[in-house]
């Protein structure tokens, strides 16, 4: 991968209000796909932290930018996003290692992203209360108001470095909340690119600190007492410690997933290895609602099989730089090891190779692998593998395929393939996931629907408007009447 050129007016180091915060150290950036040197950025630790949780704090103390100016900075912001949508590509396909076709389509979903806060800062609203409705509030009108919660700590993982920051930073800029934002420590530029891009669009610094670095930084962050919500994106094992350490604030988890995608005999089958051999390999995998686990009915097992494989075989895995590449690099070699541990588990009780399994030419690089045969008790039937691999195994009658979809702790988004909707809509009931798609996979999302999970995938809704509600509180405000003249 050639070395890019990171604009100047990406920021490399913490900031808070406009000023830089102190480094504990600097971080070298670099390709997942081929090790090479992509930036320098700073290391924040505990003292950062604390001069960007002060920052926010004193712009709480002020009265937020009214509704108007906040959708006016989105819309702004939005509209310089797309203007540098080429840039930006750029610098997920780099940092991230996805292929820069997918890079900018996620460009164009932070562009709606960003669009769909503006609506609901303009949108955003209480309710009226019908005092009158008990005879104690006869004369009385009352209504609430939606106020900021207070500081959002706004934590992001590497597989969206662009689009999940904005599903964090959008509904706070839109709620009226000042932000902390901390980036994935390995993949930090797109989130800082858009923090710069939301201060060049108006909205005002102390409003937008942000801070750099792993656990050095993460840690006295999500410790702050004057943190009032953190908004949490990545694993589930530091998801949960987070919401056991912070029982006193509100914790908005969206953690991962194994993703099921049931095919019944009445599916179409070719539609199906479409959506399927597209949604499980995309940016390697790694995403949270990726295909992963394949439940197909016996009587079209084979079908499937016969339509998924050739599309499997059509991916080009390569360079994310590359406009061919379908599939580029896991994000580090430690995750590569784990998946095949994971398919030497399978195999060993009787599951089958059909493609890949293999390493590639450089560490990250993975083939895309289907297994088959896969038995319910395993790794890849139960937990998030995060890479590129599908596991495959058949039911009888579809209460089998349900059992085995709940079976996983993990339950963000499920998907079925039916010819009979009205049947599908009934299982969707007893599928214990955030979201059921019917005839489409997992894999799909709209950046404005409810997006969340339940379980060990976490319990909060994203989306903008989902997460305004969840970064605001209702104030009541009533008033009495006066009588007479």
């Amino acid at each position: 991968m050639p070395r890019i050129d990171v604009p100047q007016w990406i920021p490399v180091s913490g900031m808070a209000d406009g000023e830089v915060l102190p480094a504990i150290g600097k971080r070298v950036i670099t390709a997942p796909y081929d090790g090479d040197e992509i930036a320098v950025v700073d290391d924040n630790g505990a003292e950062a932290v604390d001069l960007a949780v002060a920052t926010a704090r004193r712009a709480l103390a002020v009265a937020p930018p009214s509704q108007a100016a906040r959708a006016q900075v989105l819309d702004r912001a939005a509209l310089l996003v797309a203007e540098r949508g080429a840039v930006l590509a750029t610098i997920i396909a780099a940092e991230a290692g996805k292929p820069i076709r997918q890079a900018r389509g996620e460009v164009a979903r932070c562009v709606d992203t960003l669009g769909f806060s503006a609506a609901v800062a303009r949108t955003l609203a209480g309710e009226v209360i019908p005092m009158d409705a008990s005879q104690s509030g006869v004369d009385m009108v009352g209504y609430t108001v939606r106020e900021p919660i207070g500081v959002v700590a706004a934590i992001t993982p590497f597989n969206f470095p662009l689009n999940l920051v904005a599903h964090k930073l959008g509904p706070a800029v839109a709620a009226g909340c000042p932000v902390v934002l901390k980036p994935a420590g390995r993949a930090p530029l797109s989130g800082l690119a858009l923090a710069a891009i939301l201060i060049e669009a108006g909205l005002p610094p102390a409003m937008l600190s942000w801070v750099l670095g792993d656990a050095e930084a993460g840690a006295p962050l999500v410790a702050h007492p004057d943190i009032a919500m953190i908004s949490f994106t990545g694993g589930t094992q530091v998801g949960v410690a987070i919401r056991a350490l912070r029982p006193d604030i509100r914790v908005a988890l969206e953690l991962g997933n194994a993703a099921p995608v049931i095919v019944h005999h009445d599916a179409d089958v070719a539609v199906a290895a479409d959506r399927i051999a597209a949604s499980a390999f995309t940016h390697a995998g790694q995403s949270c609602i990726s295909v992963q686990r394949i439940l197909v009915q016996r009587e079209v097992h084979d079908a499937l099989v016969d339509e998924l494989l050739p599309r499997v075989d059509a991916l080009v895995v390569g360079d994310p730089l590359d406009e061919a590449t379908d599939v580029g690099p896991v994000f580090d070699p430690a995750s590569a090891t784990r998946i095949m541990e994971w398919i030497d588990e399978a195999t060993g009780l009787g599951a089958r190779v059909l493609r890949g399994g293999v390493l590639g030419d450089y560490p990250g690089l993975f083939a895309p692998t289907v297994l088959d045969g896969v038995a319910p008790t395993t790794q890849l039937m139960r937990h998030e593998a995060f890479g590129p691999v599908v596991a495959i195994a058949v039911y009888d009658g579809i209460d089998d395929a349900i059992a085995v979809a709940n079976a996983s702790p993990l339950g963000l988004q499920a998907a079925i393939f039916t010819a009979r909707v009205d049947r599908a809509m009934a299982w969707a009931r007893r599928l214990d996931y955030g979201a059921v798609l019917i005839n489409e996979t997992p894999t799909f999302r709209a950046d404005h629907m409810p997006y969340g999970g339940v379980r060990d995938s976490g319990d909060a809704r994203e989306g903008p408007g989902a997460a305004v509600m969840e970064m605001t509180r209702p104030k009541l405000i009533i008033t009495r009447l006066a009588g007479g003249e």
